[in-house]
């Protein structure tokens, strides 16, 4: 319980028992006695909610974060509520989130950062208070990107790497809650940004291009790699042909332990094009794609600012355009989905999946893809699955359905049956039964 008083100054202060059993008073000088009774009211109900560990209800919440910043210090001061937020611009912290991230980020983070913040100081200004952004304001900054016309995958990642960033500020006290946290955007990519790009066309884009650049097409087509940021880092010392093995640095997952690289296979349409890059490369070059245009990609990633450089997908669609190809959507992604296809279509996914560095669930949602050869190949019914063979030899001549046996029962060597099941792996075959099954009838 709390309690009112007053001192002879006419002064009030509502004092209670806090969780540490300690006496405390908040003084909140002058005041009116109904005032002085509602603000008793929500001092009990903290001071309960802090003795029993449990949180906030929305009322209360309400409460707190409508009250002054002076009221709010007086209950923080005696451990009712958190600290206010400090006074911060959104261009003030979107610069704390960048500053406390940035040892961890990748180039392509970091460009996709400046992105958001231009996004973001653009619609609410630098100088605009994240404090008072309301969801309505969210709601309202999710319908400018719509209207943008950016696509609706691009609109949905924004968003949701603003809702991480005002998380983050939720957790350094910067504001009291995330007025993205309820706001949503699809974030399925639409089926005309999934192209494949067929071994033919690959083929034909290498014989358009200088030798540097047919390593790197062969490196994101027949060995999805991610490019810029795995295709240029990766060196001769990764890379073992003898032994048919690379060990590519795991750019995207660097981060997490035990996924700074991964191993994957020199594999066969790789090969011839990895050997010619060896033979050109001149005794001591350290990376497989290299050159002055290369060593500047690389200066530009790990520089301060990092950047996945766009000069990379001029050049690309220059090639594309001179192996007189049309240019497909998400140049480099798109090859490296179309590796992941074929190798999908011949090889496990849990290998395939190592291989290039993702899980199984992100294989099927943004890089598996249906090409027409595979269409075409289901329709002339050259493929073919476990049901269909196993309903074919079900209704042929060479298994006899229960139905049209006629011959009498005859005995069965239990023992030899068991070991033609152990060795072929397969259950038994219904005209090794007969009509009454194995056990002896009642009455012979």
């Amino acid at each position: 319980m709390a309690s009112i008083s007053e001192d002879e100054a006419g002064n009030v202060r509502i004092q209670f028992v806090a969780v540490d059993r300690k006496r405390k008073a908040v003084r909140l000088g002058k005041v009116s006695r109904k005032l002085a009774e509602s603000i008793q009211s929500k001092v009990e109900t903290l001071n309960a909610i802090a003795i029993a560990m449990m949180p906030m209800d929305s009322e209360t919440a309400r409460w707190v974060a409508g009250i002054g910043d002076e009221l709010a210090a007086k209950l923080a001061a005696v451990g009712l509520i958190p600290e206010r937020p400090k006074a911060v611009t959104l261009a003030g912290l979107l610069a704390h989130y960048a500053a406390k991230k940035e040892a961890g980020n990748k180039p392509g983070t970091r460009t996709n950062h400046r992105t958001i913040t231009n996004d973001l100081t653009g619609f609410f200004t630098p100088n605009a208070d994240p404090k008072r952004l309301t969801e309505e304001d969210a709601k309202g900054f999710l319908e400018h990107l719509r209207k943008r016309e950016l696509a609706s995958y691009t609109v949905a990642r924004r968003v949701r790497r603003v809702r991480s960033i005002f998380a983050f500020a939720v957790g350094e006290n910067l504001v009291s809650a995330n007025p993205f946290a309820g706001v949503k955007a699809s974030a399925s990519l639409p089926d005309d940004r999934k192209a494949y790009v067929t071994v033919a066309d690959a083929e034909a884009l290498i014989a358009a291009a200088v030798p540097v650049w047919r390593t790197i097409v062969a490196l994101c087509r027949f060995a999805g790699l991610r490019c810029p940021s795995e295709v240029y880092r990766l060196a001769w010392a990764d890379v073992d042909l003898a032994a048919g093995r690379m060990t590519v640095p795991n750019v995207k997952t660097a981060g997490q332990t035990g996924k700074a690289y991964r191993v994957c296979p020199v594999f066969g349409q790789l090969r011839p094009y990895l050997e010619d890059a060896h033979d050109l490369a001149e005794q001591g070059t350290v990376y497989v794609v290299s050159g002055a245009m290369a060593d500047n990609i690389r200066a530009r990633m790990d520089g301060p600012n990092g950047s996945n450089d766009a000069n990379t997908r001029t050049a690309m669609l220059k090639l594309v355009k001179r192996a007189g190809l049309t240019p497909w959507p998400r140049l480099f992604h798109t090859l490296r989905a179309s590796c992941e296809t074929d190798l999908l279509d011949t090889l496990p996914m849990s290998a395939v999946t190592e291989w290039l560095g993702h899980s199984a669930a992100i294989a099927l949602k943004h890089y598996a893809r249906v090409p027409e050869h595979v269409f075409k190949r289901a329709v002339s019914g050259d493929a073919k699955c476990d049901a269909s063979v196993t309903q074919k030899a079900t209704h042929s001549g060479a298994g006899t359905s229960v139905q049209e046996t006629t011959k009498p029962p005859q005995p069965v060597d239990i023992a030899g049956l068991r070991r033609l099941v152990a060795d072929t792996g397969r259950s038994c075959p219904l005209d090794l039964m007969t009509l009454r099954g194995f056990e002896p009838r009642s009455h012979p």
